[in-house]
This record gives structure tokens, C-alpha cells and sequence, in this order.
């Protein structure tokens, strides 16, 4: 028995171009964005884009639906600000303590949540989401209901001023477009080939000598660590940490930036993202009335499109090569 088939056939629904000229079209996107677009704005997409991401690592290619990752995004956020507003550390550092926190939280809820199916390794991951939620809320070091305010944005490697947005952008386009092909490079490797085997079949892929726990616990970590990454980035952004970022409703968010992009393709998620952040932008005006515009947008790419945006986009794009 041999796992080509199951390899084989997941790679046909990754939905993800895996050439080179996609990736020149992000770059040229990210190069000519802050010309026609307010770069504060950008920054925040590109933030929740590597969030939505990280989170479909865990979704689009392992199978496992987590509804706490706003855990891991909000307290890699908190460390990250305390670092450098109260330890003073670069903005390099801080950004890696963030990150390595929220890759501890991660093994330590991986470890605890990995063996449950469906959902109830959901609903355990929302208890756990919670209880990060209460801690922020109640520790001192966050700054309760205020936050941490004023974060310094600093200067990176001590030498190149990140005050300005524009300076700041840049840094914040660099890291995304890293992590971003870092995520394809994974995905594509033999070890996103197992996580898509595990996913399709788990039980054939135990059969073939996989150990899927470890499989999936490393997708958990790996997921959380990209999530902490862009919670660490977006409390420089804005110089600001608050409990908005570890609520529930921040989890529920990101699910709908993945459904929306496109459960498992490369690209969905961050699309996902830029639309629902760009829709929170510029329909602001409708207060919570936004929410009822989502939802309404969401019902309609479930009834639609469930392949979401880019998946639905490559299914055609597929079938018109084929036919």
C-alpha cells in the first residue's frame, strides 16, 4: 500500500498555485499597496492575513477547527507590548518573546486538546481560549480593561527607526511575505503531505506508520507560534494590547476569514482577511450593523460558493484548463 494516492489527492484540492508568479504578484502588491492604500490600514490586513494563515494550517490542512486561537494571537500581543514598553527591548525581541509564547501556549493546549475529535477539540479549545481571556483580564502586567497602552515601536536591530508608518510597513510587509512563503514551503513539504493524509483518512495514515497525534500537535504548534507572530506585530502597529484580541469573537473572526478566502488553498485565507477587514473599515459607519453585513456575506458564500473565493476561483480556473 503507498501513500501517492492520498498525497496525490490532496494536492489536487490545495487549490494554491504553487509557481512563482503568484508570488511576484503578492510582492508587486505589497511594493505598490502603500501608494494607493493608507499603509496603517495595510498593516492591519497583513496582520490578520498571516493570522487567518497560521489558522489554516490547523483547519484547511490538518482537519482540526479550533475555536480558541484568539488565545495565542492576544497573548503573544500582551508579551510582545510588555517587552517593549516595560523591559525595553528592540522591537526584533520583543516581536520573538511574543512568538515564543505563544508557541508554549500552544504546546501546552496542543498536548491537552490534541486526542478529542470534532467538537469537542473545539469546545475544549474555547474553554481553554476563555481561561486566557479571564487571565488577561485579571493579571496585572495587561493592564485589565486599559490595556497596554503607548507601546514604543523602537528601533529595529537598535538602528533603523520604526516611528514612521511608512518604516514601519516595510517591516511589517517583509515578515508577512517571509512567513508567508515559510507556509507554502510547508505545506508542500512531505510533512503538509501527512498533515493532508491525516485529514483525508486518518485511520490509513496510522495504518501506513504515521503517528497522526504527533502529526497534528505539531500542526497545533506550528499554527499557534504564526498566530503569535502576527499578535506580536499588530501590538507594535498600533502600540497597543488590549483584551479585544483574546476574545471569542476574534476566534469566530478568523474562521470567517478562512471559510470566506477558501478553506485550504494558500491564498484564501489572507484574502479572507483583507476583505473582512476592509469591510470593517469602510462600513464602520454602520456600527453593529457590520456584524449583520457579515453574516449576511458569509450565508451567502456557504450557499454560493462553499469553496470560498479562491478556492471557487482555481476550481473554474481548473476546470476551463481541463475542458
Amino acid at each position: 500500500m503507498s501513500t501517492q494516492p492520498v498525497s496525490h489527492s490532496m494536492t489536487s484540492q490545495s487549490g494554491g498555485p504553487t509557481g512563482m508568479v503568484p508570488f511576484i504578484v503578492l510582492a508587486l502588491c505589497l511594493i505598490i499597496g502603500p501608494l494607493l492604500i493608507y499603509p496603517v490600514f495595510l498593516m492591519k490586513a497583513l496582520c490578520f492575513a498571516l493570522f487567518a494563515c497560521a489558522f489554516n494550517i490547523l483547519l484547511g490542512f490538518t482537519g482540526l477547527l479550533s475555536f480558541g486561537h484568539a488565545a495565542f494571537l492576544g497573548m503573544a500581543s500582551y508579551s510582545s507590548a510588555h517587552a517593549a514598553k516595560v523591559w525595553g527591548l528592540t522591537p526584533e525581541l520583543a516581536i520573538a518573546f511574543g512568538t515564543l509564547v505563544a508557541m508554549g501556549l500552544g504546546a501546552v493546549i496542543g498536548m491537552l486538546t490534541i486526542r478529542s475529535r470534532g467538537i469537542y477539540f473545539a469546545n475544549i479549545t474555547l474553554a481553554f481560549a476563555q481561561m486566557v481571556f479571564f487571565f488577561c483580564l485579571q493579571a496585572k502586567f495587561t493592564g485589565g480593561e486599559d490595556g497596554i497602552q503607548s507601546v514604543p515601536r523602537g528601533s529595529l536591530f537598535g538602528l533603523i527607526s520604526l516611528k514612521s508608518d511608512m518604516a514601519m510597513y516595510v517591516f511589517v510587509a517583509v515578515v508577512f511575505f517571509i512567513a508567508f512563503v515559510v507556509i507554502h514551503r510547508i505545506i508542500h513539504s512531505p510533512f503538509g503531505q501527512v498533515l493532508r493524509a491525516v485529514r483525508e483518512n486518518e485511520a490509513r495514515a496510522i495504518s501506513l506508520g504515521y503517528k497522526a497525534e504527533q502529526y497534528k500537535l505539531a500542526a497545533f504548534i506550528l499554527s499557534a507560534t504564526l498566530a503569535g507572530l502576527a499578535g506580536s506585530i499588530k501590538a507594535l502597529v498600533f502600540q497597543l494590547a488590549s483584551l479585544t484580541d483574546v476574545t471569542w469573537q476574534m476566534s469566530g473572526e478568523v474562521v470567517l476569514m478562512t471559510l470566506l478566502g477558501g478553506v485550504g488553498t494558500i491564498f484564501g485565507p489572507a484574502v479572507g482577511a483583507f476583505v473582512i477587514v476592509s469591510m470593517e473599515n469602510y462600513l464602520a459607519e454602520l456600527g453593529s450593523w457590520v456584524l449583520v453585513v457579515q453574516g449576511a456575506i458569509f450565508v451567502l458564500c456557504v450557499m454560493t460558493f462553499r469553496r470560498g473565493i479562491v478556492g471557487t476561483a482555481s476550481y473554474y480556473w481548473h476546470k476551463r484548463q481541463q475542458g
